[in-house]
C-alpha cells in the first residue's frame, strides 16, 4: 500500500451533492446547494440555511458545531481509510488512499500508487462495484463509529470523470429544450448522476423532475 495524503484542516463543512435524487428542483435555490429530497429525508437532514439573523453568541456557537463537525467527518475519513486499506491489502491490490472532507462529508479516493494503477475492476460496469464498495465502507465507519455515513467514495477518477460527462449532457439538453420550448428525457441515471444533472438545470434556470422507478428512473427537463 502506498502513502495515505493527509487530512485537510481547513476544510468546513457546508452543502454538497447527495447521492439520493431531488423529485424537483427550484428555480429559487442556490447553485449546488438544491437538497436531494430523499436523500435529506433518509439522512434527517437539510440543505438549507435559516435567514435569521444571528447575534454574537449564536454565531460563536454555529462556529463551534461547524469544527466538531469538521473533526467528525475527519474521523469518517480515518476509519473509511484504514477499512479500504486492509481491503486492498487482503486483496493484494494497488492503490493510495486520498482523504479529504468534501463540504458535510467525507471523501475518500482510492487513487493509482507509485507501485501500480487502482484495478478498474474496482469501479465495474456503470460503476456498480463501486456503489457497492461505498456502502460497505459507510457500513464499517458506522459500526465504528456508531453514527451513520454518508462519505462519497471515488476510485481512480471514475465520479470526477463521470460528472463532468453528465455536466456536458446536462449542459445540451438544456439548450435542446430551450430552443425546441419541449421537454426532454435523458437516460436512466444514478441518484449521484441525477443529482449532478438538476444542479446543473437549476443553475440554467429551467426545472427538471425525477420519473420512474429504479433501476429505471430518469430526469425530465422541463422548459420554462
Amino acid at each position: 500500500m502506498g502513502a495515505r495524503s493527509p487530512l485537510d484542516p481547513t476544510s468546513e463543512a457546508g452543502g454538497v451533492p447527495t447521492e439520493v435524487d431531488q423529485e424537483t428542483t427550484s428555480l429559487a435555490a442556490p447553485q449546488g446547494e438544491t437538497p436531494d429530497v430523499a436523500d435529506s429525508e433518509s439522512d434527517g437532514e437539510s440543505d438549507g440555511e435559516s435567514e435569521r439573523s444571528q447575534s454574537p453568541e449564536e454565531g460563536d456557537e454555529g462556529g463551534t458545531r461547524k469544527k466538531s463537525r469538521v473533526r467528525q467527518l475527519e474521523r469518517e475519513g480515518e476509519v473509511a481509510a484504514d477499512f479500504l486499506e486492509t481491503l486492498l491489502d487482503i486483496a493484494d491490490l494497488d492503490g493510495d488512499i486520498d482523504v479529504d472532507v468534501d463540504g458535510d462529508r467525507a471523501a475518500i479516493a482510492i487513487v493509482d500508487s507509485e507501485e501500480g494503477r487502482v484495478p478498474r475492476r474496482l469501479v465495474g460496469t456503470d460503476g456498480k462495484v463501486l456503489e457497492a464498495l461505498q456502502e460497505l465502507t459507510r457500513l464499517a465507519v458506522q459500526v465504528e463509529t456508531g453514527e451513520r455515513s454518508r462519505l462519497m467514495l471515488d476510485i481512480a477518477g471514475h465520479r470526477a470523470e463521470r460528472r463532468s460527462a453528465l455536466v456536458r449532457l446536462a449542459e445540451l439538453s438544456i439548450a435542446e429544450v430551450k430552443s425546441s420550448g419541449e421537454k426532454v428525457s435523458l437516460e436512466p441515471m444514478s441518484a449521484f448522476e441525477r443529482k449532478v444533472v438538476h444542479d446543473e438545470v437549476s443553475a440554467s434556470g429551467l426545472v427538471s423532475e425525477s420519473e420512474g422507478v429504479d433501476p429505471h428512473r430518469h430526469i425530465v427537463i422541463l422548459p420554462s
